[in-house]
């Protein structure tokens, strides 16, 4: 262990070192986002155009290996942080900077609320997000129930629209991506959990779940049958298969570009729980280490200036978090779906169910609890509360081996995260 330490501390020191000289100047933005070349390249060129700023990226690993390194040493180079949010919940608070007084933040309370990491300051501020949203073609339109808000349908109105769609045409024609490439997973960590049960792993098997689960079968009975060969939504929407879909922003990304005036892009609906949905959170901190704190500070206000937020999305395809006008000249896609994603994570109704954390390499098997649930529940017509026992075992297996602890919208845990 003191090898690790002299080592740790050496490789703090060559770095110091190293940017000696003319980079001294320099913030160091030290970033697991933006890491392709090409978006490297455009951070450093169009996002921080004119700032005295060092920009890079890095894997996980590297990433938390020299945070930790000049942490421990108590100096450092590092002047801002890049990361997820999961990364952020895995630190101590302590080794973050209250960032509370700079001024700015995100247009969504609960993102703020998420970036204090359970305290009651600022220790990281949301930089950039992504998503997956709802698309309709627009004949779909006219048979929206009557007073539903396409920005802020509820699951039952969901379903009656996709009812009233197959009424009037005779085919089933919302879409979910239950391929075996598809993101169905997702959709029930992050939109049907938190929407019916204010959880994802504690109330797994709750009484709340078993009602999700009912509402699942509900929507499946009126969604395209051959949903379960559906990976990418985009096709079905272009082919007119589907005229109402879930997808991963990306996966919805075609259909807006090719026929940007035949399709609409909403928000998730909601339940008795809020409006459930799976952001991918980018934030940025400052270390208490930063060797120029006020030039740290300035490169965070920077990057959420709405122009560097544009600038931003134009570079990585991660949105704004902060309210902006999107301009005219971004893909329909981006246009399309930028706008969605401001209204679903801005509601006041938002209930967000983040990505899993701390799982390792037992991620694959967390998301086949869920898979198995909705094959078994939904497709065999299994009894589901007899289904959310048996699974609740495997998944109790998962959380304890990796002891991962609970994350939002579960409440949090000292050690794994437990099934109740």
């Amino acid at each position: 262990m003191k090898f690790k330490t002299k080592l740790a501390g050496a490789v703090s020191g060559i770095a110091i070192f190293v940017s000696a000289g003319v980079a001294q100047a320099e913030t160091l933005f030290w970033s697991t986002q933006a890491k392709p070349v090409e978006e490297a390249q455009a951070m450093r060129e169009q996002v921080l155009a004119g700032q005295d700023v060092d920009y890079q990226p890095n894997d996980g690993g590297p990433w938390l290996t020299r945070l930790n390194a000049e942490l421990q040493a108590g100096s450092g180079t590092i002047g801002v942080l890049g990361a997820l949010h999961g990364d952020f919940s895995a630190m101590n608070p302590d080794d973050l900077v209250d960032l509370g007084d700079l001024g700015v933040g995100s247009a969504s309370a609960t993102f703020n609320e998420l970036a204090k990491l359970g305290t009651d300051s600022a220790q990281y501020i949301p930089w950039m997000q992504a998503s997956y949203i709802m698309a309709a073609n627009k004949k779909a339109l006219e048979h929206l129930p009557e007073g539903a808000d396409i920005n802020a349908l509820t699951y039952d109105q969901l379903i009656a629209w996709a009812g009233n769609v197959q009424a009037a045409t005779g085919d089933a024609k919302f879409g979910f991506p239950a391929g075996p490439k598809g993101l169905k997973h997702r959709f029930f960590q992050g939109y049907l959990y938190p929407s019916y049960t204010n959880g994802v792993v504690r109330t797994f098997a709750s009484d709340e779940a078993v009602t999700a689960w009912e509402k699942m079968r509900e929507l499946w009975a009126v969604t395209n049958p051959a949903s379960t060969n559906f990976s990418f939504l985009q096709e079905q929407l272009l082919s007119e298969d589907v005229w109402i879909a879930f997808d991963h922003t990306s996966r919805l990304a075609q259909a807006f570009n090719e026929r940007p005036d035949d399709f609409v892009a909403f928000p998730a609906p909601a339940g008795p729980t809020g409006r459930g949905f799976m952001p991918v959170i980018a934030g940025v901190a400052i270390p208490r280490t930063a060797p120029d704190m006020d030039a740290a500070k300035a490169v965070v206000q920077h990057l959420l200036k709405p122009e560097t937020q544009i600038a931003t999305l134009r570079a990585t395809n991660f949105f704004p978090v902060v309210d902006v006008a999107l301009p005219d000249d971004l893909p329909p896609a981006v246009q399309a779906a930028g706008d969605a994603v401001a209204k679903m994570s801005a509601s006041a109704d938002a209930n967000p169910g983040l990505l899993p954390a701390g799982l390792g390499d037992k991620g694959g098997d967390f998301n086949r609890v869920f898979v198995d649930a909705f094959e078994r529940i939904v497709l065999a017509g299994q009894d589901i509360r007899a289904v959310l026992d048996d699974q609740k075992t495997r998944l109790q297996a998962i959380m304890d081996e990796t002891g991962a602890p609970c994350w939002a919208p579960d409440a949090p845990s000292d050690g794994a995260c437990p099934v109740e």
